[in-house]
């Protein structure tokens, strides 16, 4: 059972038939509220409705632009951090304290367990409830303003910031799930990248941003699923998309060149530049 005033809201636009993260919260054992968010420019609402009926909540997705700093002056608006901004005023006035903001897409929540120094393995979650009641336990005892999950490309090539958060090191990142408090809300910004936009630009600010490595969430490839962002990232491509955290925190990200036989352009955070650090104390005169 859920212990706090605590919601999901699932993202979505244009997959009413195919919102995978709803089916896949139940069968991971989560038991309590789950809204989707649907703007009021998608065509499918009626159909949302019909599958969902109450758990369905339409947002002014007009007053979300107008309250949002899209980062250019583009004239379509089809990206997700309209809803990003907008879901704390509709958790305010749904009177929720807490919330996991989800995309729609996700198949797969598990733990991630350290096998050996090089290795671990994945154990799907069915205790979400009890994942959910942990994560806003500490996020309500802290001044960290969001806690995520970790990814499953964190893992590749090796055990990745698991082993890292075990000597003690915490990812500053978030990405692709948010656990906030609603009277604790944060801007998004930009229309491509606004995870790492937020996590950049306002942990130069002192911000607190964590990533939990001991769960992973798995999501459908971007481009191979169609409506959504599909659709930005098919038109302007990984340059424009990683230039926009250029722009915004351009004193801590550049444009880089990752991979090794399927090499791409992407954004590099430079952590010595990007958050403030707390000195240890046996460097104080």
């Amino acid at each position: 059972m859920i212990n706090h005033n605590f919601a999901v809201f699932i993202l979505t636009h244009g997959r009413a038939d195919k919102v995978i993260t709803y089916n896949t919260l139940r069968k991971c054992g989560y038991t309590g509220k789950i809204f989707l968010l649907v703007d009021s420019f998608d065509k499918q609402i009626e159909r949302y409705k019909e599958l969902y009926d109450e758990q369905v909540i339409v947002f002014d997705k007009q007053k979300a632009i107008d309250m949002t700093d899209s980062g250019d002056n583009q004239q379509k608006h089809n990206s997700v951090v309209y809803a990003r901004n907008y879901n704390f005023i509709v958790a305010k006035e749904l009177g929720i304290d807490y919330f996991l903001q989800l995309d729609d897409d996700y198949y797969y929540f598990g733990y991630r367990i350290l096998i050996d120094d090089k290795n671990s393995k994945g154990k799907t979650i069915r205790n979400f409830d009890d994942v959910c009641n942990s994560v806003i336990n500490y996020l309500s005892t802290s001044k960290i303003k969001s806690i995520c999950f970790a990814q499953g490309g964190d893992f590749i090539g090796g055990v990745g910031i698991l082993s890292k958060f075990l000597k003690g090191e915490l990812s500053r990142k978030i990405m692709n799930s948010f656990f906030f408090a609603t009277d604790s809300p944060v801007k998004f910004m930009g229309r491509i990248n606004e995870d790492v936009n937020l996590y950049a630009a306002n942990g130069l600010k002192g911000d607190v941003f964590i990533t939990n490595p001991l769960i992973q969430v798995d999501q459908d490839d971007t481009q191979a699923n169609s409506g959504g962002l599909t659709e930005i990232y098919l038109d302007l491509g990984t340059y424009v998309k990683s230039f926009y955290s250029v722009m915004y925190a351009p004193s801590c990200v550049k444009i880089h060149v990752m991979g090794v036989n399927q090499r791409r352009i992407h954004h590099r955070v430079s952590w010595n530049n990007a958050v403030p650090k707390i000195l240890n104390q046996s460097l104080k005169k």
